[in-house]
């Protein structure tokens, strides 16, 4: 046994984290712990156009996902064998149709597609949204699947008449490695198309959109493991041959459960592409309040929150628009500069807005640029744009669940973890401290976690807390961003109405 393998206990899981911007593989050990050797990285990024698409290519997906599983299982070499489960997050909401073979009939829609907005407007103004958001956990918005599919119904009828089934990233993964698939719970959840308090597809809700009962794949729990991989992947991994996959999650949920937010003693906070902030609650009739959402993590446990559809993308955008040469070195700057002296007023909604308004056509919105605006002006004002609209999301969940007033805010994803000045910025938003996750895989070690569950190696709620630095919040900043909220929501209610 290796010296890195004898500083983990056993036994292993190889986790998998699909997401927006990378695939990882990461094998981890006993308690969730990942084991940064043996791990592997691929970034991408998804295809955009003006017209609002944002999709990927699932062969592209499945060439990166296996290429992130040949390096992490060459770096870990014959301790591979020690691997017991494999299991899978990917990021929500994705749609694919495919063939009865199971090949892509579209792109894989992501929740930042926006085209499905007309549909989903239409579908608002003839359905009852509250009742649907009550009995799905989701609103109709473009990001979930009604709205995709009476979009793409409307717009490529012969693909969706021809489609064996509409599926997420995760069971076609599962589908080219495996021969088979489940939709997790967890997954389907994510559609805007689960009966959440059932744990059953809403057929009704299906047909409204012409989608067949035959066109939504069969529904499994976290642990229902998926033994045998097919020929050519068992020649390839023969470590990974013989144990079970189970079924893909939302990686917002393994992101509550890898950041130590297991139970409703703390709140979840990612921001990575896109931002969320999350508390895993039982499975209840609770009532859903107007802008949050309810997913599952499984048949048992809830997950009730909100998500912003901008996170990294903003930085990234910024970086490439204003040609940065150092999104460090703006970052830097924008550190100097005083909280809200910028004189700019942004909605940050570069890829629509979801919580709390679900305004699926709004478009990031800056005011008050003159010839004197830098990009550092810039750089601080979408940081402190996206904090007020996090601090935003952050009230009406404690409204929700009030013990959750003080709760600690357990901060994870690479956009938050990487920015100091977003970090500062947060806490002071907030009024309260924000704990950083010491580790920048959340979603990937709360998959492990799950899997280790699932095998019975490791009881509920007892993986160790990783360890966090704490940003105090400044409290003389805290009535300067509260009067910096106001104006903000001046202009969302110019721009867009109510929420």
């Amino acid at each position: 046994m290796t010296e890195q393998a004898a500083a983990h206990p056993t036994p292993y899981v190889l986790a998998l984290d699909v997401g927006t911007s990378s695939a990882r593989a990461i094998v981890c050990d006993a308690l969730g712990a990942p084991i940064s050797a043996w791990a592997a990285q691929q970034t991408y990024t998804p295809r955009t156009a003006s017209d609002g698409a944002s999709t990927f290519d699932a062969h592209a997906l499945l060439a990166a996902t296996a290429h992130v599983i040949d390096h992490a299982l060459a770096a870990a070499g014959n301790v591979a064998r020690e691997i017991r489960a494999v299991g899978m997050d990917t990021f929500w909401h994705s749609l694919l149709a495919v063939d009865e073979h199971n090949a892509p009939l579209t792109e894989v829609i992501t929740w930042a597609d926006t085209r499905p907005r007309r549909a989903a407007r239409e579908l608002r103004q003839r359905l009852d949204v509250a009742a649907i958001h009550q009995r799905t956990g989701a609103t109709l918005h473009a990001s979930y699947w009604p709205a995709k599919l009476a979009w793409l119904r409307a717009t490529q009828p012969d693909v969706f008449a021809r489609a064996a089934q509409f599926i997420s990233v995760g069971e076609w993964l599962h589908r080219r490695l495996l021969g088979k698939s489940l939709c997790s719970l967890s997954m389907a959840s994510g559609t805007g198309l689960l009966l959440t308090a059932a744990r059953a597809w809403d057929f009704a809700l299906a047909a409204q959109v012409g989608a067949r009962r035959e066109q939504l794949p069969d529904l499994g729990d976290l642990g229902d493991g998926i033994v045998g991989l097919g020929a050519e992947y068992a020649a390839r991994w023969p470590a990974l041959a013989a144990i079970p996959w189970y079924p893909a999650l939302g990686d917002g949920a393994t992101a509550n459960v890898g950041s130590g937010c297991e139970t409703a003693e703390r709140l979840a906070l990612t921001i990575g592409t896109s931002s969320a902030m999350r508390a895993i609650v039982p499975v209840d009739d609770r009532e859903i309040p107007p802008g949050l959402w309810r997913y599952l993590l499984d048949r048992d446990r809830a997950v009730l929150g909100g998500a912003l559809s901008e996170g990294g993308n903003l930085l990234a955008w910024l970086s490439t628009t204003c040609k940065l040469p150092s999104l460090a070195d703006a970052e830097a700057q924008a550190a100097r500069l005083a909280p809200a002296t910028h004189g700019l007023d942004i909605l940050p909604f570069i890829a629509g807005e979801r919580s709390l308004g679900w305004h699926d056509d709004a478009r990031l919105v800056i005011s008050g640029i003159t010839s004197e605006t830098t990009s550092a002006d810039l750089l601080r004002g979408l940081l402190e744009a996206l904090a007020l609209r996090l601090g935003a999301l952050h009230a009406r969940v404690v409204a929700a669940l009030p013990a959750l007033a003080q709760a600690q805010i357990v901060g994870s994803g690479g956009a938050l973890l990487h920015s100091p000045v977003l970090q500062c910025v947060l806490a002071d938003v907030l009024g309260l401290p924000l704990a950083l996750s010491a580790i920048d895989e959340a979603s990937a070690r709360g998959t492990a976690i799950l899997a280790l569950q699932a095998l019975g190696a490791l009881p509920k709620n007892h993986a160790p807390m990783p360890p966090t630095s704490v940003i105090a919040p400044n409290s003389a900043n805290r009535a300067i961003y509260q009067a910096a909220a106001q104006r903000q929501e001046r202009l969302y209610a110019a721009l867009l109405g109510g929420g």
